[in-house]
């Protein structure tokens, strides 16, 4: 990590650190103290795996040592992340020294080298530990479903719900992502009642998964003849989207069987030229033991409309699933209940003071366009995605 000449000069100094030393040291970036929770944390994981290659056997393998070997491998990069950082950590001490040597030259090359080995040392701390103790996502390679309905604010909700459809698609895009409209009901005024869009591509469930919720809109209707400002809502679900949806196929998901869906078959109703009202290719299916219903009536063919109906119904079931098993490991947290709570406010788009406001994080932007073009929505995206990160984080040092 050292240059050459450096190192020489380093080696042939004497290291012994004084007081004066340590507080001239302060003045510079500080790394993580070694007793940092986090620190304290790996040390223990280091030491258990220092322990389970003691108890190996020195023969043949039993059961017990191959449970140990395959601990031991789990384990290997958080050792060889916690070697590079006892490395640094030896290094940035023995930098210290010379942080008030006589040598100008020497001085400002242990300055500058101090500040590299403090940052690398923080940047394992912060980021390369938590990375390897934070256990993957298991749904990070799924597709989502968003389903919009609009709220409080009769039509001015509707319109809201056809500009929140298009600010998800141009994000979902800029991401490389591949949008499609489901379902929809649009008014004459050209919103929507409702409206489902399938995003397809690898981690879109994980980063629009903290969009559901209850989104509300200040701005004056263009009915509005006094300038009033009116306040609507639009509700939000993100749900989780597996390829197949036949349970046939996914037997091994165990979210319904045939035995409690309830299959319904009816004509379209709207707009829709000769083929409405003249096949029955609307179709509706009920899962008996939840009540969830849903309806799909879009697609031409009643085969490709039951398809899409049993797709929305496992999203939403896996959905279920997958909120009942984050409340179980997390009942002791009830600040993350709430940010996936449906009917909790979760942003405001403030038109007439051009900003957008997430209320779980307490984050504004005065951008209101380029969060509507999809653009900064990102932003927000990412520093939700962050908090989770972190709060998994925390949920793993407090088991310990």
């Amino acid at each position: 990590m050292f240059r050459p000449a450096f190192r020489q000069l380093r080696l042939s100094r004497n290291l012994a650190t004084s007081r004066a030393v340590r507080a001239q040291a302060q003045t510079t970036q500080a790394p993580q103290s070694p007793d940092a929770p986090i620190v304290q944390y790996v040390r223990r994981k280091i030491e258990e795996r220092q322990k389970l290659q003691a108890e190996l056997s020195a023969e043949v393998l039993s059961d017990e040592d191959i449970r140990r070997v395959r601990r031991i491998k789990e384990l290997e990069p958080l050792q060889d992340a916690w070697t590079r950082w006892k490395h640094a950590k030896q290094s940035l001490e023995e930098t210290l020294a010379l942080l008030s040597d006589p040598d100008p030259t020497m001085r400002s090359m242990a300055e500058e080298e101090y500040a590299t080995l403090s940052k690398t040392v923080n940047e394992m701390v912060q980021c390369t530990f938590p990375t390897l103790l934070v256990p993957p996502s298991q749904t990070a390679n799924l597709s989502a479903i968003i389903e919009l309905r609009a709220g409080v604010g009769g039509s001015e909700s509707a319109l809201f719900v056809a500009d929140l459809v298009r600010m998800y698609t141009r994000a979902a895009q800029s991401y490389g992502w591949n949008v499609t409209m489901l379902n929809s009901n649009v008014l004459e005024s050209g919103g929507m009642k409702d409206a489902i869009l399938e995003v397809k591509g690898e981690g879109a469930y994980d980063a629009l998964r903290w969009e559901s919720g209850v989104h509300r809109v200040q701005r004056v209707p263009a009915t509005e003849v006094n300038g009033r400002v009116h306040t609507s809502t639009v509700g939000v679900m993100v749900l989780p989207l597996t390829e197949d949806a036949e349970p046939a196929r996914n037997a091994d998901d165990n979210l319904f069987t045939m035995d409690e869906i309830k299959l319904e078959v009816m004509r379209s109703r709207g707009a829709g030229g000769q083929h409405v009202n003249k096949t029955e290719s609307a179709v509706r299916i009920t899962h008996l033991p939840t009540g969830i219903t849903v309806s799909m009536q879009d697609e031409r063919s009643q085969h490709q409309n039951r398809r899409r109906a049993f797709q929305v119904l496992r999203a939403r079931l896996m959905d279920r699933k997958l909120n009942q098993e984050m409340i179980q490991r997390r009942d002791m947290r009830r600040g993350l209940v709430g940010s996936v709570d449906r009917s909790e406010k979760i942003r405001t788009y403030n038109y007439a003071q051009d900003r957008v406001t997430d209320h779980r994080l307490g984050m504004s932007l005065k951008n209101l366009t380029s969060v509507m073009e999809g653009d900064a929505l990102q932003d927000f995206l990412k520093a939700l995605q962050q908090r989770h990160h972190d709060e998994l984080l925390e949920d793993v040092l407090l088991q310990q």
